[in-house]
């Protein structure tokens, strides 16, 4: 089975993991192993950052 690639830059997802408070995790154990909780609010964040961008552009 062909692996998808990620849409979020890997700059992006280290920098939420920081601001959410996993990334010790993503550190020891891998992105794969971060818990289903984690990696849904790091979705949220991201749909919240692209809108806030969005909005300021429509200004």
């Amino acid at each position: 089975m062909a692996r998808r690639r990620g849409i979020m830059s890997e700059e992006l997802k280290v920098e939420l993991a920081k601001d959410l408070g996993f990334y010790d995790t993503v550190q020891r154990e891998g992105w794969e192993n971060i818990r289903a909780k984690d990696a849904g609010n790091m979705v949220k964040r991201a749909i919240e950052i692209a809108e806030q961008a969005m909005a300021k552009q429509n200004l």
